[in-house]
């Protein structure tokens, strides 16, 4: 319970820190893993597009970034699917530097951010 408590207390400081002083990105970078053959790709998203990623589909919806500082810690709001399954296997804010924060839990993929697009 206290881990729990614990968790959205990061949560909710690593949101925070998101919406103040953020500027939002053009495009989000990122990149897949396929865990069984070690397989990883490089996307590079529009907010409001998709990747196809096996049996994943990948959609960005926004990518933050600190004022003045593009190369610093992107957070990206991530919708992901997994083909024929109703719900979203994630939906949230993945962070940058701290990709196991918020991470998507699958036992064959793997997703995480590395950067906004400025331009």
């Amino acid at each position: 319970m206290r881990a729990a408590a614990l968790l959205l207390a990061l949560l909710a400081t690593f949101a925070a820190a998101a919406q103040d002083g953020a500027t939002v990105g053009t495009g989000a970078e990122l990149r897949a893993l396929e865990k069984v053959s070690g397989k990883t790709t490089d996307f590079t998203l529009a907010p409001g597009e998709t990747a196809k990623f096996g049996r994943m589909t990948i959609e960005m919806a926004e990518c933050r970034y600190p004022v003045g500082d593009p190369a610093a810690d992107a957070f990206a709001y991530l919708i992901i699917r997994e083909d024929g399954a109703d719900a979203a296997q994630f939906a949230g804010w993945m962070i940058a530097s701290s990709p196991a924060l918020n991470a998507l839990d699958h036992p064959r993929y793997d997703v995480w951010v590395l950067r906004c697009k400025t331009e």
